[in-house]
């Protein structure tokens, strides 16, 4: 960092501001550029791009002169760059969704070595327990003991890895102020809370709690032009694992699960015009406007389907 900003002032002319796009180190350089003195504004990659697309022939110094006159110009939206504790938090829930996808892996990789062989576990089977029904099937052949026994090896570091990772995920939501104001919405556990914080940072960047959903690409595209006037899928923009995790909360809100809703009470009425799967999709953009109004006004959920749903 500090060879970066000793070039930046190694310009002639004084430096106004740095430009950044959006990128994977662009927290880390905005954090030590801020450190320096700098004033920092970060751009929409896709925007820079369709400006710089303009350019005949594509450089990094060609780029770099691009990005300078779109900061000269005014011509840009700023992106919000999350902090340093919301990236802390996007990280641990990273390393715990990595741990479970690789023991999963793992777990399917013997069930289907196993069915060769005439050995098949159960669909639905606690993980604690399939280590020791895997177990009795590979001790019944040396050969298979020889070849799935590593697996079941890396598989119990992975499951005992993912247990402690958890505890620590649990235990930063249930001592979270913010998320103990979340959870107690309907659907929402403590990976969703978490997911939701970590991705939204700062509640004061929407000015309005409907730009929320949006914002995680729950609303429907629309592509408008002359005569025509097609709306589309949801966009699917934003962050994934935010529109995913909004998801399976309403998932779990339409199945029935847990206290009776105004949100389920939503989600059942609009399945019956609309179908499940839009149903499902109206809930978790409610559910994203919901989560918003409550941390913005801090405020408990209350099951009363004229102040949930307003």
């Amino acid at each position: 960092m500090d060879e970066i900003a000793d070039a930046i002032r190694g310009f002639a002319a004084p430096v106004d501001g740095v430009a950044l796009e959006t990128g994977n180190l662009t927290p880390w350089l905005k954090a030590g550029l801020r450190a320096e003195g700098f004033r920092v504004v970060v751009m929409e990659a896709r925007q820079v791009k369709t400006t710089l697309s303009s350019l005949r022939n594509k450089t990094d110094r060609n780029d770099a002169r691009g990005i300078a006159q779109i900061l000269r110009t005014g011509w840009y939206r700023e992106v919000h760059v999350r902090s340093l504790e919301s990236q802390r938090l996007k990280t641990l829930l990273a390393a715990r969704k990595a741990l479970l996808r690789r023991r999963i892996d793992l777990e399917n990789e013997v069930r289907g070595l196993l069915k060769v062989y005439g050995f098949k576990l159960p669909a639905q089977i606690y993980h604690a327990r399939f280590e020791d029904m895997a177990r009795q099937a590979v001790m019944a052949d040396p050969a298979l003991d020889e070849a799935l026994g590593p697996l079941l090896d890396a598989r119990g570091h992975l499951y005992r890895a993912f247990l402690e990772i958890d505890k620590r995920v649990r235990s930063s939501a249930h001592d979270d102020p913010v998320c103990q104001l979340l959870m107690p919405a309907p659907g929402v556990g403590f990976v969703a809370a978490l997911t939701f914080k970590a991705a939204v940072d700062d509640p004061k960047r929407f000015r309005r709690s409907k730009t929320v959903a949006a914002h995680f690409g729950l609303t429907p595209r629309r592509y408008q032009s002359g005569e025509k006037d097609n709306p589309g899928h949801i966009s699917k923009a934003g962050d994934v694992e935010v529109r995913s995790a909004l998801f399976m909360a309403a998932n779990t809100i339409m199945n029935g699960r847990g206290q009776p809703s105004s949100l389920r009470n939503f989600g059942a009425r609009l399945a019956r015009r609309k179908g499940r799967k839009r149903a499902m999709v109206a809930v978790a953009r409610k559910l994203a406007v919901v989560l918003h109004a409550m941390w913005t006004d801090g405020t408990m959920f209350c099951n009363v389907e004229k102040e949930a749903l307003a």
